[in-house]
Formats: C-alpha cells, structure tokens, sequence
C-alpha cells in the first residue's frame, strides 16, 4: 500500500486527510503517528505556496516518503490581503482565534458591506523524494460579517459569510462547511494528480 505522511499535528485535520485518501488505497500517517518527534518547522515563507513547500519538503528529505502539507489562511480584500499567511497568530503569539477575530472586527469597522469580500485560501503541497513539488489551491469566497455568530468550526468561521449563503462558516452544520471549504476545493484539485503519488 502507498503511504504519505501528512504534516500536521492536528488530529482533526489529520482524519480529515485519512478519510480523504483511503478510497485511493493511501494510506496517510499523521506527524503524530510517526515514532520519531519531529520538531515544528518555522513557517518562514511569504506566501502560502512557499510555507507548504516547507513543511512538505524539509519532511519529505528526513524520511524520504511523499508528504503532503496544507497552508491556509483568511484574505480580506480591503484589508489590502491581510491576514493572509499571518491568519493563525494575526493579532500575536500565543495564537488566539478570538483575539484574530476581534483585531479583524476592529480593523473592519468603517469598511462599508459592499467592501468586505474576502476569501478562505488553502495551498497544499506533496514533496516526494528527487521530484518536483506538486501544489493544488482551493478557495472559498464570501464576506465578512460585522459582528461574529454561530458555535461551529474554528478560526475566522464565525465572521465568514460563504458566497451564496446569510450564514457565516460557524453557523452551517459541519457536514455542509466542509463540503464547500477551501480544504475541500484543493482536496478536489488533488484528486485530478493522485496518480502522481
């Protein structure tokens, strides 16, 4: 059976990535399934392309095996692109989702609605060893919503109004959040190259 090493620690990303790769006959091993700690890699990139292909290609090299890693973030149109590839610890470290979110509110509060377009980016990237990087990229548009609602997800989901939708990300029920996210849109652009594993 083929295996790739998907470079996360989260275990929720990490079932969602197992799930997506076993009608494949793939088996995908999380960074927490592995015997060897292998310590967080600085995300030192200036676009999302360039933190996944080091997470993915510094991995790859250590345990010569396909790796996939994800970067994604929130890109607000009139915030001039922010939070962009700081969307994790926008408003600093120790990373807080309500901090990000309230800092974002703040920035946001003389911005009319018409002007609040954002979109969800997620670039994954799979490193195998002595090939080229592979990368895919999946969106999710919508708009920012002035004050935050609903209980669901993580992140900016409770600010985020997918396009199509009054909802914000936070309100839809798992199922459906997942069926229209970014991670799901580059998983679909994934499925046309798995052959490359």
């Amino acid at each position: 059976m083929k295996k790739v090493i998907i470079a996360t620690k989260n275990k929720g990303k990490a079932k969602e990535f197992k799930a997506f790769f076993a009608p494949y006959k793939i088996e995908a091993v999380s960074l927490l399934d592995l015997e060897e700690e292998v310590p967080d890699i600085e995300e030192t990139g200036e676009s999302f392309v360039e933190n996944a292909a080091l997470k993915a290609e510094e991995i790859s090299s250590r345990f010569q095996q396909p790796v996939l890693a994800d970067d994604s973030g929130l890109i607000i149109d009139s915030l001039e692109g922010r939070p962009g590839i700081y969307s994790a610890r926008y408003a600093g470290e120790p990373t807080n989702d309500q901090a990000n979110i309230d800092k974002v509110l703040e920035e946001m509060k003389q911005i009319p609605l018409e002007e609040r377009s954002a979109r969800f980016v997620c670039v994954l990237a799979i490193a195998r060893p002595d090939e080229e990087t592979i990368f895919v990229t999946g969106y999710c548009e919508g708009h920012i919503k002035t004050e935050q609602c609903g209980e669901n997800g993580f992140g900016y989901d409770p600010i985020f109004i997918p396009k199509g939708y009054t909802e914000t990300m936070a309100q839809l029920d798992p199922s459906e959040k997942n069926q229209i996210s970014h991670r799901k849109q580059a998983m679909k652009q994934l499925e046309k190259r798995i052959h490359l594993l």
